[in-house]
């Protein structure tokens, strides 16, 4: 296999290959990180800050302040504001996103899911069996299982505006499942027993209906997507072992616009001067 352009897959950087090659390229090989994000994602990250310090040991008002101070110290440049482009506009925003962490954090915290953890923010990078490259993973929460005293669990959180489909086997909660049971089960040394996502929907729900919403996946019966994820980790790393030109993709929703103007960069004033002459 020739000379591999990354040293180890994650969940995010698998994701974005699969869906955006180019904008792969950008992040993962040539480590520019100068994509704005957008204020919802920022949302998120501020409320994994609370959540992080919550399950560490430090009290509800504490941990919203500390999301908070995440969130305030987070510069324009890194904020893709859309439509809001005066400064006036991006405060107005700003304020906007503040109330929305307030309430989207504050419905977690009214009922937090209780746990017995063993570990928070658990990175690791580990060698699979099998797998030409390392496996990279973050995991939110490591706790003690509740059905598998042997056993541990891995608990994620997701900030949304609409929930995900009612189902457990939702290929995105299993791939980046089978990422942090390889890194859980390594890192701690016990078997891993189930991938818990705890997601709370942002915006209040009209009907008074609960904010959260849980779905589990337990390895136990996801066999044969063990199988699909070493395969396609395979698959993935043969690909870009051999890719040496990398194409945008116009239709991702999220960084269609910017894989162009990746693209655009690489293009040489000759060429224009060769494919695009005004008619005489």
């Amino acid at each position: 296999m020739a000379e591999l352009p990354i040293k180890h897959w994650s969940h995010s950087s698998l994701v974005t290959f699969l869906r955006n090659p180019l904008a792969w390229y950008k992040r993962y090989v040539e480590e520019v990180y100068d994509t704005p994000t957008s204020p919802a994602a920022v949302i998120g990250r501020a409320a994994h800050k609370a959540l992080e310090h919550y399950y560490s040991g430090i009290g509800k008002e504490g941990a919203v302040a500390l999301g908070l101070e995440y969130m305030r110290n987070t510069p324009d440049f890194e904020i893709n504001f859309g439509k809001a482009k005066t400064r006036a506009a991006k405060k107005k925003r700003r304020a906007g996103m503040e109330r929305e962490y307030l309430q989207a954090v504050n419905f977690f915290l009214a009922r937090p899911p209780k746990y017995r953890v063993l570990g928070v923010e658990s990175k690791a990078t580990v060698e699979v069996s099998g797998l030409p490259l390392p496996i990279k993973a973050v995991s939110d929460l490591v706790v003690q299982s509740k059905v598998d005293p042997r056993g541990v669990d891995v608990v994620d959180f997701k900030f949304v505006s609409a929930f995900s489909p009612q189902k457990a086997d939702k290929p995105l909660f299993v791939l980046q499942a089978i990422f942090n049971y390889y890194t859980v089960k390594k890192t701690f040394n016990r078997p891993v027993r189930r991938f818990i996502v705890h997601e709370c929907k942002v915006s209040a729900n009209r009907d008074g209906a609960s904010q959260m919403r849980r779905y589990s996946i337990d390895f136990r019966v996801y066999r044969q997507e063990f199988v699909i994820f070493n395969r396609l980790i395979r698959d993935a790393t043969a690909a870009v072992a051999k890719t040496q030109v990398f194409l945008p993709n116009p239709s991702d929703l999220f960084e269609g616009e910017n894989s162009f103007d990746i693209y655009r960069i690489n293009v040489n004033p000759e060429e224009y001067d060769a494919h695009f002459r005004p008619q005489e």
